[in-house]
């Protein structure tokens, strides 16, 4: 018998603040149609001006849990992954913990930009798997909308706020092959790129918080080839091919880099979920959030097999595969 992490629920969190691409126009040279265009994004969510990354995560973990059908105490383990915590610390995870009341086990954060919620995930499975933790919730929350430059056309048009929640625990299984869960993970990171996407402040550095800066041209290139390399590598490690996967979720990063991938990957776009047209890019939070919307619009069906797939600033990215 194999000890496997089992998906139980989803949830989401979105501020109610929608910002349509025309808004833009109003202290940027663009348009509508230059940003869907360029990024296939049409609106994105913004939070309000008292609504920290820890609301909007807290929200998205209370669905989740509503979703699952537990109790709040079920939990052991949180696990948050972002890049615009509420503070420098506690953690925007243990910030959760006490909104939900939890009193036992452990709350941490990770830091890993767009791909944080793959490097949370898999940290989560892999605590499961050493029979640390028996129920974790995970989510993905940022408020990139406080680390903007808003006089740079080329991003501040394509991030938006949000956060995704799900909730993973212990289960036995006897079938490497076909039985449900998490089959396998990828996780992978280059500092020598660490200049092609990052924020110009830190407390170590400048003492402020910095705005977001990013090589856009060589971001998209080297997006494409690791997002494929690392699908095909975690299908390879659970003796699976491209054929075999029923739905990708994708970062929602830019619908372009969205198609080159699955086209990589000989994946039809009816088989790719894409929310990137109504949120942005929501970093950490996009593909929980994605997961959560595909499934209150009841695209999944159980004996799924899902490939979710990421990349962010560091370079850091990787995939994780899973089995409804």
């Amino acid at each position: 018998m194999t000890l496997r992490s089992h998906l139980l629920g989803v949830g989401h969190s979105l501020p109610t603040r929608v910002v349509e691409n025309s808004e833009f126009k109003n202290w940027i040279e663009t348009s509508d149609e230059w940003i869907e265009s360029r990024s296939g994004i049409k609106r994105r969510h913004f939070a309000a001006k008292d609504q920290k990354t820890s609301d909007l995560a807290i929200e998205a973990a209370i669905n989740a849990i509503k979703n699952a059908k537990i109790k709040r105490t079920d939990i052991d383990a949180i696990i948050v992954a972002t890049s615009t915590p509420d503070t420098t610390f506690p953690s925007v995870a243990t910030i959760v913990q006490g909104a939900l009341g939890i009193t036992k086990g452990f709350a941490f954060d990770v830091q890993a930009v767009c791909a944080g919620f793959i490097f949370a995930l898999a940290t989560a499975d892999a605590l499961i798997v050493s029979k640390q933790a028996n129920r974790v919730l995970v989510i993905g929350a940022e408020t990139f909308s406080r680390i903007m430059n808003w006089e740079d056309r080329t991003t501040s048009v394509l991030f938006g706020d949000g956060a995704g929640a799900i909730i993973i625990e212990a289960f036995s299984s006897s079938d490497l092959s076909t039985d449900s869960g998490i089959l396998a993970t990828d996780l992978n990171s280059d500092g020598r790129y660490r200049d092609l996407l990052y924020v110009d402040g830190g407390v170590s550095s400048t003492q402020t918080t910095g705005v977001l800066v990013m090589q856009g041209k060589e971001v998209f290139k080297h997006a494409v080839e690791k997002l494929s390399s690392t699908a095909h590598a975690v299908l390879e490690k659970a003796g699976l091919s491209p054929s075999d996967v029923d739905w990708m979720v994708p970062h929602q990063a830019n619908i372009r880099i969205i198609k080159a991938t699955a086209q990589k990957m000989k994946l039809p776009m009816e088989k790719v979920i894409v929310t990137v047209n109504n949120h942005g890019n929501t970093s950490a939070a996009s593909i929980p959030l994605a997961l959560s919307v595909a499934n209150l619009e009841k695209k999944f069906k159980k004996g799924d097999l899902i490939l979710m797939e990421a990349i962010g600033g560091g370079l850091a990215w990787g995939s994780i595969l899973l089995r409804l």
